[in-house]
C-alpha cells in the first residue's frame, strides 16, 4: 500500500546499480521503493527484492507504466534502452532519473545543479566520472574562469560491469560534456581508466583545470565548501590532495569508498551514481509532496 508522506518509485533494472539503489532507496525518509522491474526473474537483485518484501516484475518497462503510484522511476539499464524508455515515460507522467549515459534529459548533479531542473520530466546523472569529477571543476569555475579541464577517472574493473563497458565511449564522451554544460569549462577532456589490480583499488580522480586569475585561496575555500556539500550524500567522498595552484595549472586528487550497501566498498564509481541518484529522486520528493500539500 502507497505511503502518502513519500513519494513512490520504481526501478527499472536488477543489476548491480539497480539492487545497490534499491537498497539506498529503502532507507530514505522520503521515497517509498514499490517495485523493481526487468526482464528476468533470475537474478540476484530481484531474489533481494523480494525477500525484502519489494514486488518484483519481469515486465520489465510495462509493469512500471502500469503502476501509477510510482511517480519518480529510476532507469539503471543502459543508453540504448533508456533512449527507447524516456517518451513512454514522459508520456504516462512519470519522472524519470537516468542513470545510462543516453542524455535524453539536462545532466544534473545534486550538489551542482539540481534547483534548476526541478521541472524536467527527464534528468541525466551523467556518469560516475562525472558525478566525482564535475563539482571539483563548478567549485573551481565559480571563482575563476576555467578554460580548460580534463579528468583522469580511475576505478577498479572488477567494479565496471558489462554495461559500463559496452558504453565506455558514451561515458567519456558525456562525462567531458557535463565538465562544459555544468563544471562550467570553456573545453574538457575525460579520460576513464579501467584498473585490474587485486585487490581492487577505489575509485580515484585526478581533476586538471587551466584557469584564469586563479586565487589560491578562494579555488581552497570553493573546493572544501564543494567536498563538503557532496559528502552529504556520498560520505565516501574525499579530497586525497588539496588543489594546488602552480600559474595557471590547478590540481587535485580525490578518492570514492562506497557505503557497501550491496556492492563492495571498492566500487564507489558505482556508488557515487546510486547515492546521487537517491538525492534527485529526494529533491523531486519534496517538490511533489509540497504540490500535495498545497493543493490539499
Amino acid at each position: 500500500m502507497k505511503n502518502n508522506t513519500k513519494i513512490g518509485v520504481a526501478i527499472i533494472g536488477a543489476g548491480n546499480i539497480g539492487t545497490d539503489l534499491m537498497f539506498k532507496v529503502q532507507r530514505s525518509a522520503l521515497l517509498e521503493m514499490l517495485l523493481l522491474a526487468d526482464i528476468t526473474t533470475d537474478s540476484d537483485g530481484m531474489r533481494r527484492a523480494q525477500e525484502s518484501g519489494v514486488w518484483t516484475s519481469a515486465e520489465g518497462l510495462d509493469a512500471v507504466l502500469a503502476s501509477d503510484d510510482a511517480k519518480i522511476v529510476f532507469d539503471a539499464t543502459s543508453a540504448t534502452v533508456h533512449a527507447a524508455h524516456a517518451p513512454k515515460l514522459k508520456e504516462h507522467g512519470k519522472i524519470a532519473i537516468d542513470l545510462t549515459p543516453a542524455a535524453v534529459g539536462p545532466y544534473v548533479v545534486p550538489c551542482v545543479n539540481m534547483a534548476e531542473h526541478l521541472a524536467s520530466p527527464n534528468v541525466n546523472l551523467t556518469t560516475c566520472s562525472g558525478q566525482s569529477t564535475i563539482p571539483i571543476v563548478a567549485a573551481v569555475s565559480r571563482v575563476c574562469r576555467v578554460r580548460y579541464a580534463e579528468v583522469v577517472v580511475t576505478t577498479s574493473s572488477m567494479s565496471s560491469g558489462a554495461g559500463t563497458r559496452r558504453n565506455i565511449d558514451e561515458v567519456t564522451t558525456t562525462t567531458a560534456d557535463g565538465l562544459r554544460k555544468i563544471g562550467g569549462a570553456d573545453e574538457s577532456k575525460a579520460i576513464v581508466i579501467l584498473n585490474p589490480a587485486d585487490p581492487p583499488i577505489t575509485m580515484r580522480n585526478t581533476i586538471y583545470t587551466e584557469v584564469e586569475n586563479a586565487d589560491s585561496q578562494k579555488i581552497l575555500e570553493s573546493v572544501k565548501d564543494m567536498v563538503s556539500a557532496l559528502q552529504r550524500y556520498v560520505p565516501g567522498y574525499r579530497m586525497t590532495v588539496e588543489p594546488r595552484v602552480d600559474g595557471d595549472l590547478v590540481v587535485c586528487m580525490t578518492e570514492v569508498e562506497g557505503a557497501g550497501d550491496y556492492l563492495p566498498r571498492h566500487a564507489g564509481n558505482l556508488d557515487i551514481s546510486t547515492a546521487a541518484a537517491v538525492a534527485v529522486g529526494e529533491r523531486f520528493a519534496e517538490a511533489l509532496l509540497s504540490r500535495e500539500s498545497v493543493s490539499a
